[in-house]
């Protein structure tokens, strides 16, 4: 859809001036081809005309009505001999600084082989190159005055006061937060299950986990929280954010397979995040069981078990048998105790968002583990970029509480929106303190946004550059999930996807099911609706065939990527390959009375078949390449000749055959493309 054309007397009505002043302005400024109010304004410089007309229509607030005076002019063109300023350098605000006007920053920074609009930024010693060239001396400051203001804000951030060590004679024991960690399939949920007597591996797609679950358990009396994390390479965020809020890493291994790409991955979450690790050997009931494997690989992996010396305990257990279980239990018990665990649970509720989605019936919902205080039902809470009022909190069997101590995990409702996973959630004093908090947040998020986009402007080579990378061929997805872990998982699993001529382009990701936004934002871009353990709206199935959107559904992670990546070997052109069927050599040429002239030819090699291509070649130098379109042996014709026989060959549009040509024969095979 071509953009709509914005003209001078658009311009006139926006800003309440007449035509004839914005002419004028725009005239002065450079726009020779503005002449009426009819004139249209470039496309590519709409933006900074509305900058201009902005300017200028203060200017005239500023003085009398009609055409601003020359003081105002005079006084706009002063220009500071040194000036100072903090990153980022946006060239708005450059100019500004300076005295100039906007078009002429731009003009100047082009000069410099810079491409950067008003609302980009550009690299300091650009700006400042290009304020020696203005005669004036710019300073890039600290960004102290962002940082004075920031510290400000996190004055009153209740996080701070949340994390901050509280009296130690208020703190109390509290329960171990153990993340059971590992590779794919080696039966961490399992493990659970056994623990819990419950059954949640069978109820998972493909029985591998694919969010964050959180679990309680028993034993003599005292309770262990458990945190079970995906094992699919597609998961590792979610794995981080795992060992992140953990207190004891139980680190699953199966006894048959021992240390695989995700244990070790695993492994260095957990190194990273400082916490004891416990090896729990898994499947030691089955024939191909080999424990000792598993020592050797932790040893490998700088892991020293005690038998051998070390200081990291390997139990053997069974997830099938039960063999085990109660051992690992106690040594998560022995190390939670040698952890001396406390927290205040008086103190306001501080916790992690292990997972985040919108349900229907309750919004935005998210999954917690309490860290430290307690979070009770109309508590007002503060979570990244959102805020509101504790609605309902539901335990991990389903039943709704008033409140949730240190080391609980519950689902939280009545939040403005759906927050991170991973990130900090705190009860505030009041509501308002927490809306105004998360409005500072949201704001401060877009401004790092829009700078990201614009650092840097862009140099010539990196424009060239990118119009190489617009030419890739991508495949657009809006992509749909049950929860915020698993969009970005998958999100994280497309770049990863390799192949240097096509890319998926996520142009929307969301949680929740699948609406008719969805199917036309995927019709615009040409491409499909993906969802994963989510459910379609009523009417969207029929409103995507009618749009010839195609949406696709899944419950299991490697089969959604083993069809993305399908889906995108089948977006690129076939690969062509050549197959050498025979060669040929002219002997004689023969002159018909009638049609063209026939090559009689020795086949020295494979076969020459009827419709098959071919290249003739004189002293070594191709001099044609077309198509066999008859051959004949003797007075018969015939579909193919076979080596060591004799033939007339017809070539397509063909005539200038000389004795000791030389004609290939060949075809065209096309593969389908791979990844």
């Amino acid at each position: 859809m071509a953009a709509k054309t914005l003209k001078v007397k658009d311009l006139a009505g926006k800003y309440g001036l007449s035509p004839k002043d914005i002419v004028k302005e725009l005239q002065d400024q450079g726009y020779e081809s503005i002449t009426g109010a009819s004139s249209a304004i470039p496309q590519d410089e709409i933006e900074l005309v509305e900058v201009i007309i902005s300017e200028f229509q203060e200017k005239m607030k500023g003085g009398k009505k009609g055409k601003p005076g020359k003081n105002q002019n005079s006084s706009k063109s002063a220009s500071p001999s040194e000036v100072t300023m903090a990153p980022p350098i946006i060239v708005k605000n450059l100019a500004d600084a300076l005295g100039k006007r906007p078009n002429e920053v731009v003009s100047g920074l082009m000069m410099m082989n810079v491409l950067a609009s008003i609302n980009q930024s550009v690299d300091p010693d650009v700006a400042v190159e290009f304020a020696k060239k203005c005669g004036i001396t710019l300073h890039i400051g600290s960004k102290a005055d962002a940082a004075s203001a920031k510290a400000d804000a996190e004055e009153i951030d209740p996080e701070d006061a949340a994390i901050a060590p509280g009296n130690p004679d208020d703190l109390k024991p509290r329960s171990p937060i153990v993340t059971f960690m590992g590779h794919v399939d080696h039966g961490k949920t399992s493990l659970q299950d056994r623990i819990r007597q419950t059954n949640v591996a069978g109820g998972e797609a493909g029985g591998i986990t694919q969010n964050i679950g959180a679990s309680v358990a028993q034993l003599n009396g005292k309770t262990i929280t458990f945190v079970d994390t995906p094992g699919h390479e597609a998961f590792t965020q979610m794995r981080a954010r795992g060992a992140n809020v953990t207190d004891i890493v139980v680190l699953v291994v199966a006894a048959d397979d021992g240390f695989m790409p995700q244990t070790v991955e695993a492994l260095n979450h957990a190194l990273a995040a400082k916490v004891p690790i416990i090896v729990a050997i898994n499947k030691c009931d089955i024939p191909d069981a080999d424990p000792d494997r598993v020592l050797l690989h932790m040893q490998q992996n700088g892991l020293t078990c005690e038998d051998w010396g070390g200081e990291t305990a390997a139990i053997k257990v069974s997830a099938k048998t039960g063999e085990g279980i109660e051992n690992l239990l106690e040594r998560i018990l022995l190390e939670a105790e040698m952890l001396e665990l406390k927290a205040d649970p008086k103190r306001a509720g501080f916790a992690y968002v292990l997972e985040s989605q919108l349900e229907q019936g309750f919004g935005p919902t998210a999954h917690i583990i309490v860290k430290s205080g307690t979070i009770k039902l109309g508590d007002p809470i503060l979570c990244g970029e959102h805020y509101g009022k504790v609605k309902n909190l539901i335990d991990v069997h389903g039943q709704r509480i008033k409140s949730a101590g240190p080391a609980t995990p519950v689902k939280i409702a009545g939040l403005s929106g759906v927050p991170e996973a991973g990130s900090r959630m705190v009860v505030c004093e009041n509501e308002g303190i927490a809306k105004e908090l998360a409005a500072k947040r949201a704001d401060a998020k877009r401004q790092e946004e829009l700078s990201s986009k614009a650092t840097g402007g862009t140099t010539l080579e990196e424009l060239f550059s990118k119009m190489d990378e617009d030419a890739k061929k991508q495949l657009c997805v809006v992509l749909k999930g049950d929860v915020r872990g698993s969009v970005e998982a998958i999100s994280e699993s497309f770049t990863k996807l390799p192949n240097d001529k096509i890319a998926v382009n996520v142009v929307h990701s969301g949680v929740g099911a699948i609406t008719e936004n969805d199917v036309l934002l995927a019709k615009s871009s040409g491409g499909i609706v993906v969802g994963f353990h989510v459910r379609v709206n009523p009417g969207v199935n029929a409103l995507a065939k009618k749009e010839n959107v195609e949406i696709r559904l899944y419950s299991i992670i490697y089969e959604l990527l083993e069809d993305i990546q399908d889906a995108l070997a089948g977006r690129l052109e076939p690969e062509k390959r050549e197959k050498i069927l025979g060669d040929a050599r002219i002997l004689q040429i023969f002159e018909l009375s009638k049609g063209p002239k026939i090559c009689g030819c020795m086949v020295d090699k494979g076969s020459v078949k009827v419709g098959a291509k071919a290249r003739v070649f004189r002293n070594n130098e191709l001099i044609f390449n077309g198509e066999v379109r008859s051959l004949r042996r003797f007075h018969d014709d015939v579909k193919e000749v076979k080596q060591g026989l004799e033939c007339g060959i017809k070539l397509d549009n063909f005539l200038d055959f000389e004795v000791g040509d030389h004609i290939q024969i060949y075809d065209v095979e096309l593969k389908k493309a791979t990844l």
